[in-house]
């Protein structure tokens, strides 16, 4: 497994468990991050965090969204002004029967649905939109939620 691959699952690693997982040396570990972290190979770190057990009522919603791709820049321009509104998580350019697919938060049903209606379906240049709310978690960023204790079973014979 390559470092990056390493640091994407356990950011919180220390330079020696890197190192050692990589046969590699601490400073050398070190290095490789500060460069990458410079050329923007590594945007940022977070945390990954159950927001029910958190106690947070804020949603989620996932919204497909159709455009009418600019002469000369296709989908890029309109994509990023999207994408830097605050109520905006992700942003992905997606295949299929929408555009992009674009992660919102907010504090209720309301504030996403005033955000849809007022920011993103004025627009110019986009044609519709499709709003999922998301109701529970599975898993996210390869970390499962409220996973089911591991019971031993008793083998069974005839």
């Amino acid at each position: 497994m390559t470092l990056l691959n390493i640091l994407r699952r356990k950011a919180r690693a220390s330079l020696k468990e890197l190192a050692d997982l990589t046969s590699t040396s601490e400073s050398d570990v070190a290095s490789k991050i500060s460069a990458w972290e410079k050329d923007r190979t590594i945007l940022g770190y977070h945390a990954v965090t159950n927001e029910e057990a958190m106690g947070n009522t804020a949603v989620s919603a996932f919204i497909e969204v159709r455009l009418t791709p600019e002469r000369g820049g296709g989908f890029d321009r309109l994509a990023m002004r999207i994408a830097r509104f605050d109520q905006v998580v992700s942003c992905y350019l997606a295949s299929g029967g929408y555009d992009l697919l674009v992660v919102v938060e907010g504090n209720d049903l309301r504030e996403v649905a005033r955000f849809v209606s007022e920011k993103l379906s004025s627009l110019d240049g986009v044609l519709s939109t499709a709003t999922h709310f998301r109701l529970k978690t599975y898993k996210e960023n390869g970390f499962l939620f409220d996973q089911e204790p591991e019971t031993e079973r008793l083998s069974v014979s005839p």
